[in-house]
């Protein structure tokens, strides 16, 4: 009777983690795909390195600078310079010509000799000044502003006319396009929201699911404390504690275990006076399962990637698969196949040679360095502090899938050593 009704139970709680497992791996998937989608639409190929983009952006900018065109006093003062050192620069010029050594005939010796003696160069040069002023007058009237906003109006609009083609950008305009139309948006903006307000609901389901699996470990703890001299119950107990195990190894296996997010959340400077902004600019975007390392790594073409691919094979798929059901049969087998050798080295010692440990700080430390890579690339930018803004985010994070297989890996090892008091056969 004791037998069944922990059976019952424990079968309840695997029924339970393998909802939540299955609905992890789904949550997952549907935050990679969200993700990868607000990836494309966000490129940063379609923001600040879109000729488009910026083509508006600046267009807006001039227009609102052209209607808004007119002289302060401070402008004046710049102009008034700028002007006189262009009527000197004449004068200076036309001095030269007419001064500069040419072949000795008649007349260039009349025009040398009635430029010097009648001509004041240094004269003509004090009055600049008033020239200068009197060719702004001309200028800052609102009859000659008008003119000129009409001009550099349409200037502008012959811009609007010019087909600007680059192949790289049509092809993720089209990419965006394609993804636009599986959602319920007409537009960027509205897309974006709505990515947003679902990953937001897909986080708190995700943390639900994962919880109730830790809670699920938990319950097999407790249940084998309660019952820990209970031997008749030990065997049944550690299949489905087993059970447990593979379903754990199985999430922990293909769920997103690491998303690498590299962006510019912000850029910021001024132009004509004139503030241009791009925000959430994606650089680039990976979600990968260790599952899905291993295929990646194994298809490449390079052999040291592969040889990468079959170790994180054999140490973290093959290892604790062969560990999980060496226990099993050890535990229920016949005597002389649970005492093999083989048997009772993925039973008790192939633990000392499992790269899960070190996968994980692998994983972690790809973590620590990508958050850093982002932000220590831009500094080397060369750009005035003063003219632009630009803050960067690097959304990298680990995932459910890591959480989980690092609770199969210390789950196996509690197993491993229940293994060890409860084993039927000599453990020498």
């Amino acid at each position: 009777m004791p037998k069944l009704v922990l059976i019952f139970a424990l079968a309840i709680v695997l029924v339970a983690a393998g909802y939540f497992g299955y609905r992890l791996h789904e949550l997952s998937e549907k935050q990679e795909k969200l993700k990868h989608d607000y990836a494309e639409v966000n490129n940063i190929m379609l923001g600040l390195f879109s000729i488009d983009q910026w083509t508006g952006k600046v267009e807006l900018i001039i227009r609102k600078q052209v209607k808004n065109l007119d002289l302060n006093t401070k402008q004046e003062k710049m102009l008034q310079k700028e002007v006189e050192g262009v009527i000197i620069a004449m004068i200076d010029k036309a001095e030269a010509l007419v001064t500069k050594p040419k072949k000795k005939s008649l007349r260039g010796k009349l025009v040398k000799f009635a430029v010097k003696n009648f001509v004041k160069v240094d004269t003509i040069k004090k009055q600049v000044p008033g020239i200068a002023r009197t060719i702004i007058k001309k200028i800052d009237n609102p009859t000659t502003r008008k003119q000129l906003k009409n001009m550099a109006l349409n200037q502008v609009d012959k811009v609007d006319e010019i087909d600007f083609i680059d192949s790289t950008l049509t092809v993720n305009a089209k990419r965006m396009g394609t993804v636009l139309s599986g959602y319920p948006v007409s537009n960027v903006k509205d897309f974006n929201a709505l990515v947003k307000t679902e990953l937001k609901k897909i986080e708190t389901s995700t943390y639900i699911s994962s919880i109730a699996m830790l809670c699920g470990i938990g319950i097999f703890l407790m249940v084998w404390w309660i019952f820990r001299k209970r031997k008749q119950l030990h065997a049944t107990l550690f299949v489905l504690s087993l059970i447990f195990a593979f379903l754990l190894l199985a999430i922990g296996l293909t769920a997103s275990m690491i998303e690498v997010d590299a962006r510019i959340n912000e850029v910021n400077f001024t132009l004509l006076g004139q503030e241009v902004t791009f925000t959430d600019q994606v650089l680039f975007f990976q979600s990968k399962s260790i599952l899905d390392v291993v295929i990646v790594l194994m298809t490449g073409s390079r052999a040291d990637s592969i040889a990468v691919g079959v170790l994180i094979l054999v140490f973290s798929i093959l290892f604790p698969i062969m560990k999980l059901s060496a226990t099993g049969i050890h535990l229920l087998g016949k005597k002389k196949l649970a005492e093999s050798k083989v048997i009772r080295y993925f039973a008790f010692q192939s633990g000392k040679w499992s790269m899960a440990d070190v996968i994980v700080i692998a994983i972690l430390m790809a973590y620590i360095g990508l958050n850093g890579l982002l932000e220590t690339q831009l500094t080397k930018l060369q750009i005035p502090a003063d003219s632009l803004t630009l803050i960067s985010t690097h959304n990298t994070a680990l995932q459910p899938g890591y959480i989980i297989f690092i609770a199969f890996v210390l789950f196996g090892l509690v197993l491993s050593t229940i293994l060890k008091f409860i084993s039927p056969h000599d453990s020498h």
